[in-house]
């Protein structure tokens, strides 16, 4: 007799989040300005450690180790652009 395979399909929250903000569509310029402050331009880890004019050490950007960096880049561009068109 054969066996049945249940064939169950893999949840994968961040997949589910990523999709929901790639979908996100900003129409309300207020919004897209709150979005554009919220979202930095620029990895807010990123740092050069100086002591007298010398550099000691230098922290990486770590912000595309961030799963939903892309989608959150994607998001700010797109509240970019609703407030270039205003």
């Amino acid at each position: 007799m054969q066996s049945l395979k249940i064939i169950t399909p893999e949840i994968n929250p961040l997949h589910q989040v990523r999709n929901w903000l790639n979908s996100i569509e900003i129409h309300n310029s207020i919004i897209a300005y709150v979005l554009c402050k919220i979202i930095p331009a620029s990895c807010p880890f990123a740092r050069k450690i100086k002591l007298f004019n010398h550099i000691f050490f230098v922290i990486p950007p770590l912000c595309k180790l961030n799963p939903l960096y892309d989608q959150l880049m994607g998001l700010r561009f797109k509240s970019l652009v609703c407030l270039a068109n205003q």
